[in-house]
């Protein structure tokens, strides 16, 4: 592609995005929605746990199916199905209410949801014009972002009473089809017969893959515990999240910076190995400035940004190695890295806390980013051998 990209990439990308918009409020409004509803019914914590967790489960498996779904029946219409899917079982939630039944209905809106991860990522990465596609995907990872914080805020003004969460969940997920539509023709489907192994694409672009396994564990761990820990070293309910935000703030508004940056490398892997160091030196430094909230708010507004654009940055690189079902296998990796990540990182900041107090917080979190800036020093050590 040309600087100016044809109508048609902005209809594929915009149709991607919004797809993928949608999935973040969705997933925002209907985290909390449900644990709140499922406290209020009178279940125990580990219940409304163990019904949260299915969600990843579904991910996990949804992650591999997702392009011999999409090679059998067509990227477009895969979309428009898991679509409807998880509209109707957001939906669901409001008229089953039988705890079983809640189960039934996680693991059928999370593997919709896993589904349109990964085929709008592929979408926008085989429709980015190649010198563009830093910047494309920081517009998607900020669009993704803010799509995540919107749930939480729609939440906070329509509460969990009757139908109204659950019929404007559905509407959301439901609008996402309109630009799918009117993109219909510049879908780049692949052939079912063109078999890729999902595995492969796991160690194909190592620097890739484990990228994105380290920011959902980072992700996930770090905004699960992140609350204990602020309390455990003296700060209020209040100011812990307020922390949270600036997190969340770094990473709306760094990515598409980030983003236009890795244009302008050669090499991407540069990039994810400043990422990661910059991640590694922000654990480092958070144990030494704990005492001043506004240092900790400014350190973890430019380390929440910079932490995320291991998913950007990540997600660039991979596309511009890979083309046509290759690459929708290869996002299936990436979205099931992701998954790994996120079932990871809990776990191990949990065990860390519990072994060596708060600093375990930061202690585990910077083994992460080490952990990464080893295999990222190797494939580009390696690289230079080669050459």
């Amino acid at each position: 592609m040309t600087d100016a990209a044809p109508p048609t990439a902005w209809r594929s990308l915009a149709a991607a995005i919004a797809t993928i918009s949608a999935v973040g409020m969705a997933i925002g409004l209907g985290i909390p929605l449900l644990s709140v509803l499922l406290e209020a019914r009178g279940y125990s914590a580990s219940l409304i746990g163990a019904n949260t967790a299915v969600a990843g489960l579904a991910s996990i498996a949804a992650a591999p199916l997702a392009a011999p779904i999409a090679g059998r029946f067509g990227v477009v219409r895969t979309i428009l199905t898991m679509l409807l899917l998880g509209g109707f079982a957001f939906l669901g939630f409001h008229f089953f209410q039988s705890l079983w039944a809640w189960f039934l209905l996680r693991i059928a809106l999370h593997f919709a949801l896993t589904v349109l991860f990964v085929l709008s990522e592929y979408w926008i990465n085989a429709s980015a014009p190649p010198e563009k596609r830093g910047l494309v995907l920081g517009i998607y990872a900020t669009m993704l972002s803010l799509g995540f914080a919107a749930g939480p805020w729609l939440f906070s003004q329509i509460g969990s009473a009757g139908m109204l969460p659950f019929g404007v969940g559905f509407a959301i997920i439901m609008l996402a089809a309109i630009p799918v539509l009117l993109a219909w023709k510049d879908s780049p489907d692949f052939g079912e017969s063109e078999h890729v192994p999902f595995v492969r694409y796991i160690f194909a672009v190592p620097t890739a893959t484990a990228a994105v396994f380290v920011f959902g564990a980072v992700e996930t761990g770090g905004f699960a515990l992140f609350p204990v820990f602020g309390t455990r070293i003296g700060y209020t309910e209040s100011e812990a999240a307020l922390l949270l935000t600036m997190i969340g703030l770094g990473n709306v508004l760094l990515q598409i910076p980030i983003g236009l940056i890795s244009d302008k490398i050669r090499d991407r892997r540069n990039l994810l190995l400043i990422c990661a160091a910059i991640g590694l030196a922000g654990m480092v430094v958070l144990p030494f400035i704990i005492a001043n909230w506004y240092l900790v708010a400014g350190l973890l507004f430019i380390w929440g940004g910079v932490v995320a654009g291991l998913y950007t940055v990540g997600l660039a690189h991979l596309g511009s190695k890979l083309t046509g079902r290759e690459l929708a296998a290869a996002n299936s990796a990436f979205v099931f890295c992701y998954a790994l990540g996120m079932l990871a990182g809990p776990q191990a900041v949990g065990i860390g806390m519990d072994a060596m107090g708060p600093k375990g917080f930061a202690v585990v979190l910077g083994i992460f980013f080490a952990l990464y800036m080893v295999v990222t020093a190797f494939r580009l050590t390696g690289k230079k051998k080669q050459a």
